[in-house]
């Protein structure tokens, strides 16, 4: 049975992924930053009738508990770096102080480096290791430098860049073992309706998770080192970086 971990993952989009990645066989890790949080989910989940789901207790900000949930994981075949945070809106690049856009950057940048190199021997022993790391269509560049973008009047002083910052290692750590077995893709979910955006968003968890899902269990043919985005039907694109 493959080994799934994923961040964040006591509700909304990462909560979903789980429920689905559960549906195709998957033994979850359900991380959270909260330990209660994460039993709550876990209860749930095994209220719907699934049992191979566990609660690991993660802040993907904090090196000590991504060490200690290291030390509760004996073999991984999929990791999903989903855990991030917004820092509030909006975020003028003028006024923003530098600890806010840390905070950012300390879950959404360097969280998922840190938890990627806690994990990575682990997923190296996988036959099929995969590694998805959540970003945004925020993230663009290219998006961000065209006025004819839906994405060109929305920015951010640490959101985005977080995310621009997290496709870039994505890239690179692609790159880096893009002769292995490895299959490595940043992958947003679109613009969702969940309590990091006040519900605001069009999308569906279920349409949002799907995409992850998707790249999660690529196969040896699939993608790596691309940049995907959703759309609020559940399909998706590649997304320019």
């Amino acid at each position: 049975m493959k080994k799934v971990l994923i961040t964040g993952a006591n509700k909304s989009i990462g909560f979903e992924s789980a429920r689905q990645l559960l549906g195709k066989g998957y033994f979850v890790y359900l991380g959270s930053r909260d330990l209660q949080n994460g039993k709550d989910a876990v209860a749930k989940l095994k209220g719907e009738g699934f049992e191979n789901v566990r609660p690991v207790q993660i802040d993907v900000s904090d090196p000590a508990s991504v060490s200690a949930a290291r030390q509760q994981i004996d073999s991984l075949d999929v990791l999903i770096n989903n855990a991030g945070i917004s820092g509030g809106f909006p975020q003028s690049t003028a006024d923003l102080d530098l600890d806010g856009i840390r905070k950012v950057f300390d879950t959404n940048f360097f969280g998922a480096i840190n938890v990627t190199q806690t994990f990575l021997d682990l997923l190296k022993k996988s036959d099929e290791p995969r590694i998805v790391n959540v970003t945004s269509g925020l993230a663009s560049l290219t998006m961000h430098s065209d006025p004819s973008s839906k994405f060109y009047n929305i920015k951010s002083a640490a959101y985005g860049p977080s995310k621009t910052a997290l496709n870039a290692y994505t890239v690179v750590l692609a790159y880096e073992l893009k002769d292995t077995a490895f299959k490595i893709n940043a992958v947003d979910p679109g613009y969702t309706a969940t309590d990091f955006n006040h519900h605001s968003g069009p999308g569906t968890v279920e349409n949002a998770a799907k995409i992850i899902v998707k790249y999660a269990i690529t196969g040896a043919d699939g993608p790596n080192g691309k940049f995907f985005s959703n759309d609020v039907d559940g399909d998706s694109d590649e997304c320019p970086w």
